[in-house]
């Protein structure tokens, strides 16, 4: 009696598909985008490589995108989302959407811009001397281990419909007004995100702005902030998930456990990535002389939160609705420390930085130090 062959069990069929693709991954708390090796990816016909930040959660990742110049990928439609945030060069990309209508940008270093799901694109580079570089925050994971069929994903031919407004893929975009700190623009393309118009969120700290974003009417998350020079934010936690990226200026975060003695650092400038993990608290510093800005990517948009946790975090979709858990004291049960309550360590530690670049604070409720 032949035995019976063994159970399959355990499988992630992400990063099977991962290994089939011959992709190199680089993993860290944080990463230097702009330092990563790619190697020939023969399916987008580019270089690429995968980049998964310790802490991201079960279901966002990144891929990076090396276009040679003069080159362009192959053309591409999948069922997965993703938010594309071009760290360098420029170029263009051409759409056709599942009805057959065809649309294209230009896009430039730090613009940001969503596909419609299950739309054919492709990106071109502009430049016949510079490589364009370009990352995709995807929820690739997710779509992979929860179908397993790698010829649905790249082959399925359904349209979904969301080809929404024409001037969506030029820039134009509707502001979604609601209350502060969930302003929101429903956009496919922003052409740079340092000129993007933010909206003042005081609750998350001192000058403080922001702007949400609703990309291509699908659950991948965005969202843009800024701290004013010499400025902090107010320590906060979350669920994981988000991919944090220095649009621009400099500074630092710290990131910790409650409970935990110490702090992990990390210093950060345009290209460097990280992702808080679940339930860890961080808090985000302005260290240079210009204003620093960041971008939030992640799975389960504002429109379409596809967690508890963010449903939690975000409160109520209404103008005059109750505050979601990421502005809300954690004496209060929310997931924010307040200035008074922070560890009083902290603030020194930041000023020491600001003395260094010869910054001066500018904080309402601490001293110039």
């Amino acid at each position: 009696m032949s035995e019976a062959p063994p159970p399959i069990l355990r499988r992630n069929p992400y990063m099977e598909w991962i290994e089939r693709e011959g992709l190199p991954i680089v993993e860290d708390y944080a990463i230097d985008l702009f330092k990563v090796a790619t190697k020939p990816w023969a399916r987008f016909d580019c270089a690429g490589a995968v980049v998964h930040c310790k802490g991201r959660g079960d279901f966002a990742s990144m891929f990076l995108f090396e276009i040679a110049p003069a080159r362009a990928t192959s053309p591409q439609h999948h069922l997965y989302e993703q938010v594309i945030y071009v760290l360098e060069g420029h170029g263009n990309t051409m759409v056709e959407l599942p009805d057959g209508t065809k649309r294209s940008f230009e896009w430039g270093e730090r613009s940001m811009f969503a596909i419609p799901i299950n739309s054919t694109y492709r990106h071109f580079n502009a430049s016949g001397r510079e490589r364009a570089l370009l990352v995709a925050t995807t929820d690739f994971p997710l779509k992979m281990n929860l179908f397993h069929n790698e010829d649905f994903i790249f082959n399925a031919k359904f349209d979904f419909q969301r080809a929404n407004k024409t001037d969506y893929f030029n820039g134009g975009g509707d502001l979604i007004p609601l209350r502060p700190g969930k302003h929101s623009w429903e956009t496919n393309f922003v052409p740079d995100l340092m000129q993007m118009e933010l909206k003042a969120w005081e609750d998350r700290g001192s000058g403080s702005s922001n702007i949400m974003f609703v990309l291509a009417d699908g659950i991948m998350h965005a969202h843009l902030s800024e701290m004013p020079v010499g400025t902090y934010k107010k320590a906060h936690r979350h669920g994981p998930g988000f991919h944090v990226m220095c649009v621009g200026g400099e500074g630092f975060s710290l990131f910790w456990f409650e409970g935990d003695k110490d702090y992990l650092r990390i210093d950060w400038k345009h290209g460097i990535v990280f992702p808080p993990a679940e339930n860890q608290i961080h808090q985000h510093f302005n260290t240079g002389a210009q204003p620093a800005r960041y971008l939030a990517t992640g799975v389960g948009s504002v429109r379409y939160p596809l967690q508890e946790w963010q449903r939690r975090a975000g409160g109520d979709a209404t103008a005059n609705g109750k505050k979601g858990a990421v502005s809300l004291s954690m004496k209060e049960g929310g997931d924010q420390i307040e200035y008074e309550d922070q560890d009083p360590a902290i603030h020194p530690l930041w000023l020491a930085e600001m003395n260094k670049n010869n910054v001066q604070s500018r904080m309402k409720n601490f001293p110039a130090g």
